[in-house]
């Protein structure tokens, strides 16, 4: 029987973190919250356009592989729809945090092809724009691209 509020499914988890020293987990720490930080995202203009998604780096203070979201009614009039392709980013993302390096914050611009799109699609169009961003390198992408595609 499980205990109370744990699933029969739950399989234990390995706590230790993985080799990059970057955890999978994005608590608010992990996010950008204050609109002055999206504000300067912006007024950098460093901008990498994909089908899916854009993303978007920020240098300077405090920049520490932080996520932003945004998905504006361009992609769906419905809320629940925008949810959808933010979630979808999210989990994107952290997946593909701990192979990341670099002093930047990340901010993501859904676009109205991620809902249409499926999952390793979704990856694999971060993983380019991150390489192309300079946020992975060639020996981090090919492990990326070996974990989770490879499912």
């Amino acid at each position: 029987m499980p205990e109370p509020h744990q699933r029969e499914s739950d399989s234990p988890i390995d706590p230790s973190p993985p080799s990059s020293g970057l955890d999978r987990c994005l608590s608010s720490s992990h996010r950008m919250v204050r609109s002055a930080l999206f504000a300067e995202t912006f007024a950098q203009n460093r901008k990498w356009v994909g089908r899916q998604m854009v993303l978007w780096c920020r240098s300077g203070e405090g920049a520490s592989l932080r996520l932003g979201v945004i998905t504006s009614k361009k992609v769906h009039l419905r809320a629940n729809k925008r949810n959808l392709a933010r979630r979808r980013l999210r989990e994107a993302y952290r997946n593909l945090r701990p192979y990341l390096s670099g002093d930047f914050d990340v901010l993501l611009v859904g676009r109205r092809a991620i809902l249409s799109s499926d999952w390793k699609a979704v990856l694999r169009e971060m993983m380019k724009l991150a390489q192309r961003a300079g946020l992975i390198d060639g020996e981090n992408l090919q492990r990326a691209k070996a974990e989770l595609l490879a499912e």
